[in-house]
């Protein structure tokens, strides 16, 4: 068996290797790398994309998200010590958006067959100090359903979106994410389905306040040259950047399309195969772009398993071992809100999760191989 790495970025970059080379070879020789026609190109064609009046550019994914508290902050919206919600099974990066600006992460669990956030516990966490709720669209899976937007608008709440691995999908009434709430943060680290070739982030909204807000926060507090009215960061997308994403961009349904094929012979090969192997509930293809691809290994065999598919020659990863509230920077600080009865569905995730090969390099030879290897570890049982 060859060896099949859970992703390979060389091969994913090389799928529109020409058009990538001539991008980054015109910002090169037209001698101007930051903040130009790149950018603008960019944020009109993924605002437009999305289905956004305003997307702003900035260094990464976590600042993305940072500098959307922040800006609410500044506009009086948010103070800290106010409350924000969010699913406690999550990249820690959500995490750190919040509690960077002094608010509150109010932590509430997952639903064991979507992985996403129970919207049946919403309601119990809000209090007078909530402002907001974050979802998170976890794996490329859609994470808004309609209970949550009316939740925010019962209480007054901001929704705002982490799609940090959801470019593309959409909601179940056909909308893309980052275009439902009233912020999202947008993270284009080169492994996500929008990659760009080293780390890169966009805001997306409708509000131009806001918009406003997060441009001159992400440029040292400046919205006009050496006058600051905030004190903010240096976060700016470059050039190269621009110009790569903008290109994967045509690409983007495509290769999410390819993902979606690949998924479909995963939950097809893998639904009735062994009793330890659970699937999360499968969505349309049209609300779930398959960052990743996790499957839930029962029983204490998820290692053994993990350990097998390597001698195999399959790369897999973990998406996530420790929970944020286990973390050395949270556990025991009192930083987080955490539900008096715990977090067991976060951490029966993290003890479980095992994510497959999926992307839109990956072969349907090389699926039909990550198969063999996992049949092959049930087989012996």
């Amino acid at each position: 068996m060859d060896k099949i790495p859970f992703l390979n970025l060389k091969d994913v970059t090389a799928l529109h290797g020409p058009q990538v080379t001539a991008a980054v070879n015109a910002v090169v020789d037209g001698g101007w790398y930051l903040l130009g026609q790149e950018n603008k190109r960019f944020e009109t064609d993924y605002a437009q994309f999305i289905g956004t009046n305003y997307a702003v550019g900035c260094a990464s994914g976590l600042d993305a998200l940072t500098l959307i508290f922040r800006a609410y902050i500044e506009m009086g919206v948010m103070q800290p010590g106010d409350e924000v919600i969010v699913p406690a099974n999550t990249y820690i990066a959500t995490i750190l958006a919040i509690s960077e600006n002094g608010l509150v992460p109010v932590l509430v669990e997952p639903r064991a067959d979507t992985l996403q956030i129970d919207d049946s516990l919403i309601e119990a966490a809000v209090t007078e100090r909530t402002r907001g709720i974050v979802i998170v669209h976890l794996y490329g899976r859609n994470a808004y359903t309609d209970r949550i937007g009316g939740l925010c608008r019962r209480y007054n709440l901001k929704l705002v979106e982490d799609c940090a691995q959801s470019h593309g999908c959409k909601t179940a009434d056909g909308r893309f994410t980052g275009s439902i709430g009233n912020a999202a943060g947008h993270s284009f680290y080169p492994g996500k389905n929008l990659g760009a070739l080293g780390d890169a982030g966009a805001v997306t909204t409708n509000d131009k306040v806001l918009a406003e807000t997060v441009r001159a926060l992400a440029n040292y507090g400046s919205s006009e040259k050496y006058v600051f009215d905030y004190c903010g960061r240096n976060s700016r997308m470059d050039e190269i950047q621009a110009a790569v994403l903008d290109v994967k961009l045509k690409y983007l349904v495509q290769d999410n399309a390819h993902r979606q094929l690949v998924a479909a012979y995963y939950y097809d090969q893998f639904e009735k195969l062994s009793d330890e192997l659970a699937l999360p509930s499968r969505l349309p293809d049209a609300n779930n772009v398959y960052h990743i691809f996790p499957i839930l290994i029962g029983n204490g065999m998820r290692d053994a398993l993990r350990n097998h598919l390597e001698k195999s020659g399959v790369g897999t990863l973990i998406h996530y071992p420790i929970p944020p509230h286990l973390q050395k920077c949270y556990c025991g600080k009192g930083i987080l809100k955490l539900p008096e009865s715990g977090l067991p569905v976060t951490e029966q995730i993290a003890a479980q999760e095992l994510s497959l090969p999926i992307g839109p390099a990956i072969t349907l030879d090389e699926a039909s191989q990550v198969v063999c290897a996992v049949r092959s570890f049930f087989g012996t049982l």
